[in-house]
């Protein structure tokens, strides 16, 4: 927070290539505890990274204010829970699982399969009352998607941008930018600020990051030259 922090996610199930499902007890053991002493500590917004209807609904119920699903409200029930909690929700694009998303990802056409998707999925949760006005979209950048998947889809943001729905951008530390720049995870600061600028520059009203600090200053020298500009 004193680092400039909007959101805070949480999420007690890893959705990284590879990782195994977490049963429902464990989740909500690892997730709802942290949500509230956050919230009954700090004002700010936390986030809630998860697919499970059971979490979204015991989580808003200690003052989550957003739900950040990587599977898009597909799981059973979870549209409803979404709904009844009445928060925003960001509906993300995964093909496949995390178990098994990275082997061999194939498209005919990236940019319009994923947006084909989240639109529809969209529609879906406006259909089970969620406004329109609640929802965000995330490409889902590593998720079931090679490197040139990636670049495709960074290139469409602006595109994306224009589906009047905000777009949530991560690719902070991920395996594209170790493949560009064949740095580790822990030597991808540069990488990382580099596609947030990216990704603000095209339109993402949110960049999910994990050096909070320095892409704040990014983002405040590219607001301050836009701002310049419309004087």
């Amino acid at each position: 927070m004193e680092a400039g922090v909007d959101i805070i996610d949480v999420g007690g199930e890893s959705t990284r290539p590879g990782a195994k499902p977490v049963d429902l007890a464990e989740e909500l053991s690892r997730v709802v505890p942290v949500v509230e002493a956050i919230k009954n500590r700090f004002d700010v917004i936390v986030s809630v990274d998860t697919s499970t209807p059971q979490v979204m609904t015991a989580s808003a119920d200690v003052g989550a204010g957003m739900i950040n699903d990587v599977r898009a409200l597909s799981r059973n029930g979870a549209i409803e829970a979404a709904a009844k909690t009445a928060l925003p929700v960001c509906l993300m694009h995964m093909q496949g699982t995390p178990e098994m998303m990275q082997n061999n990802p194939s498209y005919c056409d990236v940019v319009t399969e994923v947006g084909r998707y989240l639109l529809s999925r969209a529609d879906k949760c406006i259909a089970a009352g969620i406004a329109k006005e609640r929802l965000l979209l995330d490409p889902g950048f590593g998720f079931g998607k090679t490197l040139e998947h990636n670049l495709q889809l960074f290139n469409a943001l602006s595109h994306m941008a224009e589906w009047q729905y905000p777009l949530l951008v991560g690719v902070s530390r991920k395996t594209m930018i170790g493949d560009i720049t064949e740095k580790p995870i822990e030597q991808r600061l540069a990488g990382s600020l580099g596609f947030a600028m990216l990704a603000a520059l095209q339109g993402a009203a949110i960049v999910r990051v994990h050096d909070v600090s320095e892409t704040k200053d990014i983002l405040r020298v590219i607001d301050a030259v836009t701002a310049a500009k419309k004087r």
